[in-house]
Parts: C-alpha cells; structure tokens; sequence
C-alpha cells in the first residue's frame, strides 16, 4: 500500500452498499461516515424506481456522481443518462439546448434539433443547478414533470417523452420559493424525494479514504508508480475544511502527484493552503495545566474546555469536535453528560463557517 503507515487495508476499498453489483454504481462513491452513508441509504431505495429526486448539496459534494449511480441502478441503466447545467448556460441558449428547435424557428437555425429531454427519451436527465433556471422555463419544466411531453422552439406540436428527472442544486430553494424567484409549485414537483450530501468538512473521517483513492488514480494517470506518501502527511488533509469538497481535494492530491520533486511526497509538495497548517500545529501545541496546590476537578475542567472550543466556533458543534479530535458522537455524548446542550455561543476571534 502506498500511504503508510496510519491508513490500514482496511480503508483502502471504498464503500459499497449491500448487495450491490459492482457494475451498478455507488462502489465509486467513497466514504464511511454515517452522515453519508444516510444519504446513499436513500437513494438506494429510490434508485430503481422512476420518482423525481432533489439532491442538495454544496459545489464539489458529488451531486452528479449520486444521480449517475441512481441511474445506473434503475430500470433505465441502458438508455442515456443526459447531464445539463442551468447554471452554466446563457438563457437564450437554454431552452433550445433543453426542447430542441424546429428548421427556421430563429436565425441560424437551419436544421431541426432535438433537445437534452429528448435525446434523454427512455433514460435519465440531471438538471444541475436547477435554481438557476430562469422564471419562464421553469413553467416548460413544470409541464414536463406533469404532462411529460415538451415543444420545441418554434414549434406548436407536442412530443411525448420517457424520461426520469433528477435535479440538483447548492441553493436554498424554500427561501428562493419565499423570493418569488423560483415556482413553489415546480419545487413540490421536484423533492418528491430530497436528498442531502454533506460537505467535506462535515466527513473528515472520511479524508484519509479519498486521500488514498485519488493519489491511486493519480498516480497511475501521471505514470507515477513508484511514488509513495507518508500517512503523518494525512493529518495536514483532515485539518483543513476544504471549501470547495471533494473537487477540491481531488485537484490538490492530482497537483502534489504532478510537482512531487523525489519518489516520496514530502511536506513541501503540499499545496500552499495546506502548509498554513503547519504553524497553526506548532503554535497551538496542548499546553499542560499548572496543576493548583489544593487539587482540582478533572471533570470541571473537561467541561471549561469543551465551552471554549463551542465558544471559539460559535456553537459550530461538528468544528469544535474536530478541534478537540473528538468523533461526533463523543463530543455529543460529553455535550449531554455536562449539561451543555442549548445554549448560545459567541464566536472568540474566529467566524464559525
């Protein structure tokens, strides 16, 4: 194994739900963490059948890569599975690239076009970043849903089609229902079944996993084989809260493959965010209390400790865990045993997210 020596072989297969045949899909879904695991536990259930599913989840958490399993674990598996992103097209272009267009139904438009819903006839559509999408498509999107069946651009004809509808969207679709800048119909329409991925830093357990899959998958792209990496360098990874998640982490360990100077990563191939870390460690090392003549109360203490780190995180209970490399569940459980459970923080010099 490459990572040595504190990820065991034990970590380095990633998950994979009962009984599922390898071919069909979330084995490439990495991760333990129980927060995740709810998440996949509910889409396996729906994944064969042929209900409308919402997935929520901030950029990088692997939206797509969910739907792709869910399609790949349906009825549909061997019709298309058609990705198109509301966000990253121009509204003049986006409902032709999803209805289509008829031969002269605007200047340029020389031939007849079919459109992603219709090229995903039988199979599936991904709608990524559907809060993007403008007022008056979301009405087409609505029809589509209902009546399923679309018209083209320039077009009063009406296409029936097959198709499964899996959206997705980083936004907070009530409130934007609240605004009045998205349907409040098409949105009950959508989370018949909702489904939430949760960020990286709310899964740090799950780091050393990723670590280990992409430096594999790296290496072998870059033709690095003799390249190894220390597990203690693990640690600089699990630290960091990776904003932008697993796209992110993914494109740090592919950039440390790449400028790795020997056939060992060593602290300086770390990304520059990364070695920020470093003087945090040193300059946080755990201090030893003087310990008072008349004797003391380790479980007061415990307790004064706990409070900091919720104060030094505004309540953030997941970060102030991590800080005191505690699992979740512990620092519940210390949480209930001190009675500290409901009040309010205020952060001590430091935002919580």
């Amino acid at each position: 194994m490459m990572i040595q020596p504190d990820i065991s072989d034990r970590h380095s297969a990633p998950y994979q739900m009962p009984a599922l045949d390898p071919k069909f899909g979330f084995e490439q879904i990495i991760g333990s963490s129980s927060v995740l695991l709810d998440a996949l536990q509910v889409a396996a259930r729906v994944a064969s059948t042929d209900t409308t599913v919402m997935i929520h989840g901030e950029t990088g958490t692997g939206k797509e890569l969910v739907a792709k399993a869910m399609h790949m674990r349906s009825k549909r598996r061997t019709q298309p599975f058609i990705t198109i992103n509301c966000g990253a097209i121009p509204r003049e272009l986006l409902e032709s690239e999803l209805f289509g267009y008829t031969k002269g139904s605007f200047t340029g438009a020389y031939t007849h076009k079919k459109g992603k819903v219709e090229m995903a006839d039988g199979g599936t559509i991904f709608l990524d970043e559907i809060g993007e999408m403008p007022l008056d498509l979301q009405v087409r999107m609505l029809r589509l849903i209902q009546e399923r069946e679309i018209e083209k651009v320039g077009s009063t004809t009406h296409i029936k089609v097959d198709v499964r509808i899996i959206a997705a969207t980083h936004r907070n679709l009530r409130a934007m229902v609240k605004e009045e800048t998205f349907r409040e119909d098409l949105y009950y329409r959508l989370v018949v079944v909702p489904i939430t991925l949760p960020p990286l830093r709310e899964r740090s357990a799950d780091i050393p996993l990723l670590v280990q899959h992409f430096f594999t998958k790296c290496r072998a792209k870059h033709d690095r084989p003799e390249l190894t990496m220390p597990g203690n360098l693990i640690t600089y990874f699990t630290r960091y809260d990776w904003p932008g998640n697993i796209r992110q982490l993914e494109n740090a360990v592919e950039r440390m493959v790449l400028l790795a100077r020997t056939h060992q990563v060593t602290f300086a191939d770390l990304p520059d965010f990364l070695h920020s870390q470093q003087s945090e460690f040193m300059n946080h090392a755990t201090p030893v209390p003087v310990l008072p003549e008349q004797g003391m109360s380790l479980e007061n203490l415990q307790k004064e400790i706990i409070l900091q780190a919720l104060r030094k995180f505004g309540g953030n209970q997941t970060r102030a865990a991590r800080y005191l490399n505690l699992r979740r569940r512990s620092f519940g459980y210390r949480l209930e045993k001190y009675g500290v459970r409901g009040q309010a923080f205020k952060t001590m010099g430091q935002v919580a997210e």
